[in-house]
């Protein structure tokens, strides 16, 4: 199938976890990926709930995924919202309707027939494990500056790439159990700086340091979600111990600049970064403008 088809996938995005970012990159490989993202009352209406993440957010999250090409918000206004067919949007001609087995129906493949728009069903199958980024993953699009470092100042959900030195490295480290949008914030900042690589703690380090119960997800999930960001050059797992787990990885990507937020700044890390010569810089943990602040931690209970 041809790389120019127009891939869309129509969803509420509610709460993306790693099932949700395989179904985008196993699109994403189809061609160019267009998100058609429900507002509240269409999610309402499908689980019979209101969202627990409002639009803002789950735009903004959504448009920090390197397998997304657009994400276009579908507001119905006080209409009720017709989940079994595609909307009209202005300068977009769906080649593909991409859905998965538990919202894949009769009326949704009646529309495409109609509409002569292909309907795509993939199975679970086709969405298992955990494999590398697919084609086009750990390249940053085309920079546009925005400040110094970042888009601080941006609307929630619009995101702009960092101007990024590509001759600086950056690193970071952490348990990233529960991607949310306070991760890709941090992500985004980060990258500003280089290119980021993300060193995952790997989980018996993480049960070691946090206790029984920890990680959620175990290392190899955690890995691909962060991938699945495109302010991330690459994610890997740590192979050491303690709160410097990643040094083996430390010293082999030899970074410029170890980043961490104000909640990381211990271990011994700062000691650390200047006995290896390392710039050490610590971000302020602050959300995107206009949106809540997220913990990992907080999330256990959605």
């Amino acid at each position: 199938m041809s790389s120019a088809q127009n891939i869309i996938i129509s969803g509420g995005f509610d709460d993306i976890r790693s099932k949700d970012l395989r179904f985008l990159d196993q699109a994403s490989r189809l061609g160019a990926l267009t998100v058609l993202l429900w507002n509240d009352q269409a999610i309402e209406k499908f689980t019979g709930k209101p969202p627990q993440f409002p639009l803002a957010e789950r735009n903004y999250v959504l448009n920090a995924i390197r397998y997304v090409a657009r994400v276009v918000p579908i507001d119905n206004g006080n209409a009720t919202p017709d989940l079994d067919s595609l909307p009209e949007i202005p300068g977009l001609r769906p080649d593909v309707w991409v859905d998965i087995e538990a919202s894949a129906n009769a009326k949704r493949k009646k529309f495409c027939r109609n509409k002569d728009v292909l309907y795509r069903v993939f199975k679970d199958e086709d969405v298992a494990g955990f494999p590398e980024p697919s084609s086009g993953a750990g390249i940053l699009p085309a920079s546009s500056k925005s400040g110094e470092h970042g888009s601080a100042d941006l609307p929630a959900g619009q995101v702009v790439q960092p101007n990024v030195p590509t001759h600086k490295k950056v690193v970071a480290t952490g348990c990233f159990d529960w991607i949310h949008s306070g991760h890709v914030r941090f992500f985004e900042e980060a990258s500003a700086y280089g290119e980021l690589y993300i060193i995952v703690g790997h989980d018996q380090n993480i049960r070691l340091l946090k206790g029984k119960g920890h990680p959620f997800f175990p290392q190899e999930e955690r890995r691909y979600a962060v991938s699945s960001i495109k302010y991330v050059k690459q994610a890997l797992i740590s192979t050491g111990d303690g709160w410097l787990d990643a040094d083996p990885e430390i010293r082999r990507l030899k970074p410029d600049i170890y980043v961490v937020n104000e909640d990381g700044d211990k271990g011994g890390k700062r000691e650390y970064c200047r006995k290896l010569g390392i710039e050490y810089l610590v971000l302020k943990r602050a959300p995107a403008r206009g949106l809540p602040k997220r913990s990992s931690t907080d999330l256990r209970g959605f």
